[in-house]
């Protein structure tokens, strides 16, 4: 009775894995965002420490850090 039944268990455990592992899951449902890929940033210009104007152009294709800082 046993042996009969290895073959109907392991052809359930086959189908279930295969189904879930194939299935899209819901975005929509899980409220997930979609990735937009980001927006270049606007040409604008500001003064270096030494005051010297530095346009974002003159940085193209290197990694700028921008620190804005507020002291009020």
């Amino acid at each position: 009775m046993m042996k009969t039944r290895w073959p109907l268990v392991l052809g359930v455990a086959v189908a279930f894995v295969a189904t879930t592992a194939f299935a899209a899951p819901d975005f929509a449902s899980m409220q997930v965002i979609p990735y937009e890929p980001p927006k270049p940033a606007p040409a604008f210009t500001l003064p270096d420490l030494n005051g010297t104007q530095v346009h974002l152009s003159d940085l193209r294709g290197r990694v700028a850090m921008l620190f804005f800082w507020a002291t009020w």
